[in-house]
């Protein structure tokens, strides 16, 4: 295949994947924008009245960046899980394996779908936080960076999650017992500086943590942790599990038998 043949296939698994969430929006972009909306009402207006500051800002100021960066998360990772496991289902993923497409281009057209998902949907909330707070970035390359590699990884744990699972079932257990637990632990709702020691030691194991609070730096200019060792952990983070995902496609797990 030449580079325009490699191009229109990437472009058009991304139109795919687009049109898929577009088309039926009031599933997709709806639900997170009305509960990050009750979260900034409850958590930012009603709960964040009483506790006052926190790291120089008003409560509602400090969460809203990890509210952001918790539905670029959660949506970016839905998309492709669904998609791809959807596609597995219906065996029209052997169509794309069939054909001269590289499966570096399918993963990548699968990802970056996932991306856009993601990015819309943080910026739909991006919006509806400016109805309860004032944002002003503090750096907005490190902003803009930090949410598109942050979007790429969680598409690509997607990836990796319709690759090995078996039903419908199979798609939830990883977003409900490990990454919801990882992204309310992750600094999102609070300072890390507020733990004790140890539990301040454990934190730094949980990846998300450096995300949130790369984004909170990009908007607010405070963070928990250093952003260079962030961003080079979650770029770490990246590599490995695109290697991966492309290892689990290039030998067919769980879609060969």
């Amino acid at each position: 295949m030449t580079m325009q043949e490699y191009f229109i296939a990437f472009s058009t698994i991304i139109h795919k994947e687009i049109n898929r969430f577009t088309r039926i929006w009031a599933q997709t972009l709806l639900p997170p924008a009305i509960t990050m909306t009750l979260y900034f009402v409850i958590f930012g207006n009603l709960i964040g009245s009483r506790i006052g500051e926190m790291g120089g800002f008003t409560y509602m100021q400090f969460i809203v960046p990890g509210l952001i960066m918790m539905s670029v998360i959660t949506n970016s990772y839905s998309n492709v899980v669904s998609s791809f496991y959807g596609a597995k289902f219906q065996r029209s993923i052997e169509e794309l394996l069939v054909s001269p497409t590289p499966n570096w281009v399918i993963l990548s057209g699968f990802v970056l779908g996932g991306v856009a998902r993601g990015l819309t949907v943080g910026a739909i909330v991006t919006c509806l936080s400016l109805f309860f707070t004032d944002l002003h970035l503090h750096n907005v390359w490190i902003t803009v960076l930090v949410v598109l590699m942050t979007s790429i990884l969680f598409a690509l744990g997607g990836f990796i999650n319709a690759m090995f699972a078996r039903s419908f079932d199979d798609i939830s257990i990883v977003p409900t017992f490990i990454l919801t637990p990882l992204t309310y632990l992750g600094g999102v709702f609070y300072s890390i500086s507020l733990l004790p020691e140890f539990w301040q030691n454990v934190s730094m194991l949980n990846p998300i943590l450096y995300m949130v609070n790369t984004f909170r730096y990009g908007i607010l200019g405070v963070s928990d942790i250093d952003v260079v060792y962030a961003l080079l952990t979650v770029m770490g983070f990246i590599v490995a599990m695109f290697s991966l995902a492309l290892w689990l496609l290039n030998n067919g797990k769980g879609i060969r038998s």
